[in-house]
């Protein structure tokens, strides 16, 4: 009898009781594109759509046994990392990793919430840059975070692609910058390769407060088709899509009092199963 394997990504991320952002967004993105989820809690944050009340962390300890639990029964086909708001935290995942150097990592360096609260500790940055970046296939920041990461004002496209340039000499691999922050109707993100080329990427803006959770659903998506097996770029290019998609489809409902969510459902997928060899 032919046996068949689920593409699997691992989530490797923070919480979200409202359901529309963290590792419940990750779960809900990578099961819509047809993969299987599995996942690493780094933090415990309390929120809804309206902010972020308050960070619980979880024992470095338990973490670190999570991933261990995850990678020695189902290896996944890519990984998608998100919170890591500790640099002990950082140490725990880059440990582990190093022994899996051919999986594709998707890092969304999340900093900052959509609601403008900060999620990240200071400290915490100097070892991501030096420990995590390079580790990472991709990282996936938004205007805000490049500007942190880079130490410049980032308020335009030539900006982002200054701060691009900045990062990659910090030792970043590919750089994906997001400009879902954009004041203009036209959002432009740039994506930043290996050989230092710059990929131009447009959508219409879309005029509503549910973008909540809409970073974390980038970059699982990414990883989702990494996991399929397409190359970078498509996997960047059908990523953005889908965001723009899940985000035009989730427009018009109110859920919550504050930034709602995403629609991750607009057209969910098959699990997808593989033929094993």
């Amino acid at each position: 009898m032919k046996k068949y394997k689920y593409p699997s990504v691992l989530t490797i991320a923070g919480f979200d009781g409202s359901g529309g952002a963290g590792i419940q967004a990750d779960i809900k993105t990578i099961s819509a594109l047809g993969c299987y989820a599995t996942s690493v809690l780094t933090a415990l944050p309390v929120q809804n759509t309206q902010g972020v009340k308050n960070i619980f962390p979880i024992p470095i300890e338990a973490v670190a046994e999570q991933l261990d639990a995850i990678m020695e029964d189902i290896v996944p086909d890519a990984i998608k990392i998100g919170m890591v708001h500790t640099p002990q935290l950082v140490d725990t995942i880059v440990t582990v990793l190093q022994k899996y150097p051919d999986i594709p990592v998707v890092f969304d360096p999340v900093m900052v919430a959509t609601s403008g609260h900060p999620l990240i500790e200071e400290r915490t940055i100097d070892t991501i840059i030096e420990k995590l970046l390079p580790l990472s296939t991709v990282i996936t920041p938004n205007m805000d975070e490049a500007a942190i990461m880079a130490k410049i004002k980032v308020e335009t496209v030539k900006e982002m692609e200054l701060a691009g340039k900045s990062m990659k000499q910090l030792g970043s691999n590919n750089i994906l910058l997001k400009g879902g922050h954009q004041k203009t109707e036209m959002i432009t993100s740039l994506l930043l390769d290996e050989e230092n080329n710059c990929h131009s990427f447009e959508f219409n803006k879309i005029e509503t407060n549910n973008t909540h959770g809409s970073g974390c659903t980038l970059s699982s998506a990414i990883a989702s088709y990494m996991a399929q097996g397409k190359e970078l770029f498509e996997a960047v290019t059908l990523g953005q899509q889908y965001v723009f998609n899940a985000i035009q489809s989730g427009a018009d409902t109110q859920t919550g009092k504050g930034n709602g969510p995403l629609n991750h459902f607009f057209n969910p997928q098959k699990l997808i199963k593989n033929e094993m060899v």
